[in-house]
């Protein structure tokens, strides 16, 4: 029996090995631009562009129409199917060395998150994509729990990873979270990479799954206290912490908040005003981004820890700064002192507009303490933050709106 490509629950897909290769032997039709419902289709189409050396242009399948014409132009036709002869037999030793004689100049363009504004465009190659997927023999019985939009940086790299592994993939993203830790029991899955908001979903810790090997976080902001309660229904994970970006790829990585900047990439890294610039060398293609003599500018706001060695932690992005009456309040501080208190699941804070002080601080809480009420959580944050950082409107919430990405959608 062939082994399973990719497992998905919510469109009632079970697809093996044999049946990817011989859809992609039989494909006569291609488009520049990927858009669908399918996370199969995605796939299937990326791998024909991979090993065909064609183009291919990634939309989100919530993307708008105005958002489609701003993005790729009002004069394009993302429906321009284009008949192509098909590429006949092929085995999955064929499709790894089609990848690697077109990856470094197949061209796959993808958007940012558009979390907090308009996504930009960004082209890469597959080998600036694929800058940490690893190929070894120790892993080749991985199974990978896909937690990410396909059609993103971070659930390309995973997807990546998989399949030049020859390893099953099973759909986590956009499924309830009884059905998810169902799946990772049911398929024993031993990898899962996805968003600190992902993992808080997963919660309360009242499962335990011992398949899990390894879990990434990454997208956001590390969320250690989060990881922790995750670690329970994981008792056998070793957890990192990367950092990746669109524009860049994956950068850094470390097993917990604090990371550091290795000789080998030193130049290629600056921090002007506590904020992280990378070297114009590492970022993707694009007309949307803007360099100052060399350098990116990521938007990401750090704390240095130690010079020698030279360790530090994201603290936020930059345009994420609330000014409340002359204050300037990081979202994710209150965040991380609120998701602190005994049985608060998720907590996202956001400015609302203010005639007097310009914004006030806002919070939605996911709980599942039924004595944590509104002026309990008050009097708690008296105790951990100074005035002006406390929310002054409350709301007790089922759920937290997430971006297309699975991340917090920092939209007011």
């Amino acid at each position: 029996m062939s082994k399973t490509f990719y497992y998905d629950n919510i469109e009632g897909k079970n697809i093996s090995y044999n049946k990817l290769l011989n859809d992609l032997s039989n494909t006569n039709s291609y488009s520049t631009y990927c858009r669908s419902n399918s996370y199969y289709s995605i796939f299937k189409h990326i791998i024909l562009s991979l090993i065909t050396g064609k183009e291919i242009i990634l939309l989100d399948n919530d993307f708008s129409q105005e958002e489609i014409h701003k993005l790729i132009g009002y004069n394009k036709n993302i429906f321009d199917i284009k008949s192509i002869d098909p590429i006949g037999q092929i085995n999955f030793n064929d499709i790894i060395d089609k990848i690697k004689l077109n990856g470094a100049t197949c061209k796959l363009t993808l958007f940012t998150s558009g979390t907090t504004g308009m996504p930009k465009k960004i082209s890469h190659n597959f080998d600036s994509l694929s800058r940490f997927v690893k190929k070894e023999e120790s892993r080749k019985n991985d199974i990978w729990g896909f937690a990410y939009n396909p059609t993103h940086m971070a659930g390309l790299q995973v997807f990546f990873q998989a399949l030049l592994n020859q390893n099953t993939i099973v759909r986590l993203f956009g499924v309830e979270r009884v059905t998810s830790l169902n799946l990772i029991n049911e398929f024993k899955i031993t990898n899962i990479s996805a968003t600190p908001t992902f993992y808080r979903l997963l919660l309360p810790a009242d499962h335990i799954c011992n398949s899990v090997r390894n879990l990434t976080s990454g997208g956001e902001k590390f969320d250690f206290r989060t990881l922790k309660k995750v670690k329970q229904m994981f008792p056998k994970c070793r957890v990192r912490n990367v950092y990746a970006s669109t524009e860049a790829g994956t950068i850094f990585a470390s097993e917990g908040e604090e990371f550091t900047i290795k000789s080998d990439t030193s130049h290629l890294i600056k921090i002007i005003e506590d904020e992280l610039y990378i070297h114009e060398s590492l970022i993707g293609e694009s007309e949307s981004l803007v360099t100052v003599d060399g350098w990116y500018p990521t938007g990401d706001m750090i704390s240095v820890v130690s010079e020698n060695p030279y360790l530090f932690r994201f603290i936020s992005r930059k345009n994420e700064s609330i000014n409340s009456g002359g204050y300037k309040i990081n979202p994710s501080e209150v965040e991380d002192i609120i998701r602190s208190f005994d049985g608060v699941i998720d907590v996202y804070v956001f400015a609302k507009k203010n005639s007097i002080l310009g914004n006030i601080i806002c919070c939605q809480v996911v709980s599942s303490n039924k004595f944590l009420t509104e002026k309990r959580l008050r009097l708690l944050l008296k105790d951990k933050l100074q005035e002006f950082k406390i929310p002054r409107l409350i709301t007790f919430v089922k759920s937290i709106k997430t971006s297309r990405t699975g991340k917090l959608l920092r939209k007011n």
